[in-house]
């Protein structure tokens, strides 16, 4: 891409690795010295490269989306069937023999005990000490209970826990992935108490019941709630993969992006994303890859989520909204008044060439190349190459004359709902030159004005015109939002939920 060799092009022009200008031998620069230059230069564009696209999404979006998951595997109902009394009976005591035979000895008088409540509370998700890795953690609420024949009631324990897994990006020959690793209950977070006291005799009964289930309950959390965490993670890693491949509309084509690598900073999970344009027929017209484009990372700053995509992506797909086109104008009938304005400013160059223009005189507007979109100091800007001509009538085949100009527009992003539009004010004519003319040489200045006019007159609404099919951003509502707000950095598109 452009981009890619501009830079690179920056890099050697920085980093000059060139020999000695001498003819000492012992001062030339030897075989390493090439080498080590092509090392270092070839390390400092890798260093540079950045991602089309990249989706930031915050704790929150995480815990949301793997609370939902959670719900959607039944988690809460694997904590209601936990086998608490059989895998008592199976390890007693943890694998102690003396204890052992004493929880054997008391299992025997135990007519049931079971989980009689059980709740997931609000999940935790941190950094890890080295801000590489998510801590994830799944604190459990619960309540069992157990009968025995010399107590009448049902006796009570309150259960505290906590399932503690690590998020992580493992790397393999295919790119990096988002794994959960680790899912174990967390030391020291294990607590029971009973609801309801009784005799002496039922409490001394229950306190060695709890003791048992001490060892009993991290092994069933690590053998029966684990798998299900891990299979909820797994979903939500797809989901996500899912979301970012939505198409994008953009009138004539469509705009995808695909996981590129995941990547974990400080508390954020990044996936950077690569990016493709297609045509109507769904052919594939360019690709975006990492590049050495620039693409500054924006923090989240408390937003759930924020896309951030590169300007190259960005022109490109302004550029497939608004293509090259050629708009043949009869001035007099669509813009009397400018009709007018143009005919006094010719007259001051050949006033007898103003005479000539009749009532079919004809406004010829070519839009050289697609437009560009230049982004500065959280502004946006169109540049345009545009050619114009002027036909006395629309019998004459020749022009009055040819002007190139250097038009562009301020641009502003909208959004409404989770749609995306684009529009254009006022074109501004920056510079225009005289390409040919027939009426003799004159300066071009000297129509600068009403050229700016026409062009926002008539081009203008055509384009904004075209801009005005809006842009849908479906990750938004998918990731649990209603609306979008977009900002602008100085090489970057930044699509992040509105306010409520």
């Amino acid at each position: 891409m452009t981009g890619t060799s501009e830079s690179k092009r920056g890099i050697s022009r920085r980093f000059r690795c060139l020999p000695p200008a001498t003819t000492d031998p012992r001062k030339m620069a030897g075989p390493w010295t090439f080498a080590l230059c092509g090392l270092l230069a070839a390390t400092l564009v890798r260093a540079t490269l950045s991602p089309a696209a990249v989706l930031s999404l915050s704790p929150e979006v995480i815990e949301g989306k793997l609370t939902q998951k959670l719900k959607d595997h039944d988690a809460v109902d694997i904590l209601w069937r936990l086998p608490l009394l059989s895998t008592m009976r199976e390890k007693p005591a943890g694998g102690n023999p003396i204890l052992g035979s004493l929880v054997t000895f008391l299992m025997k008088y135990i007519i049931w005990l079971k989980v009689t409540s059980a709740n997931i509370l609000q999940l935790q998700i941190q950094p890890s000490a080295d801000g590489q890795e998510l801590v994830v953690k799944v604190p459990l609420d619960m309540a069992a209970g157990f009968n025995m024949p010399l107590v009448k009631s049902i006796v009570e324990m309150h259960m505290e826990t906590e399932a503690q897994a690590i998020i992580r990006v493992e790397t393999s020959e295919r790119g990096g992935t988002l794994v959960l690793r680790n899912c174990s209950n967390s030391q020291g977070s294990l607590r029971l108490s009973l609801l309801r006291r009784f005799s002496f005799l039922v409490n001394s009964l229950a306190d060695k019941v709890m003791s048992f289930l001490l060892p009993t309950l991290p092994t069933l959390v690590k053998s029966q709630l684990c798998p299900v965490i891990e299979a909820a993670f797994e979903d939500m890693r797809e989901d996500l993969l899912r979301l970012v491949r939505v198409p994008i509309s953009l009138s004539s084509g469509h705009l995808q992006f695909d996981l590129l690598s995941p990547a974990i900073k400080h508390d954020v999970i990044q996936l950077h994303l690569q990016a493709e344009l297609s045509d109507s027929q769904g052919k594939v017209t360019k690709w975006f890859n990492e590049s050495a484009v620039s693409l500054t990372m924006p923090t989240l700053e408390g937003e759930p989520f924020s896309l951030t995509i590169r300007q190259d992506v960005v022109n490109a797909a302004v550029a497939t909204l608004v293509p090259p086109e050629e708009l043949m104008v009869l001035l007099d009938y669509v813009l009397p008044e400018l009709a007018l304005r143009l005919k006094s400013s010719i007259k001051v160059i050949n006033e007898k060439a103003a005479d000539q223009l009749g009532p079919t005189q004809i406004v010829k507007i070519v839009t050289q190349e697609t437009p560009e979109l230049l982004l500065d100091q959280g502004r946006a800007k169109v540049a345009q190459l545009i050619v114009l001509e002027v036909f006395a009538t629309s019998e004459v085949r020749r022009p009055f004359f040819t002007l190139g100009i250097e038009a562009s527009s301020e641009a502003q992003f909208y959004t409404k709902g989770d749609q995306l539009t684009l529009n254009l004010n006022e074109i501004s004519a920056n510079r225009i030159h005289l390409m040919n003319s027939g009426i003799g040489l004159f300066d071009p200045e000297l129509l600068k004005d009403i050229t700016a006019e026409m062009l926002t007159s008539a081009l203008l609404p055509n384009e904004n015109g075209k801009l005005s099919s809006r842009i849908p951003v479906s990750m938004v509502k998918a990731l649990g939002f209603e609306a979008a707000s977009c900002s602008l950095t100085n090489d970057a598109l930044v699509v992040t939920p509105a306010s409520s």
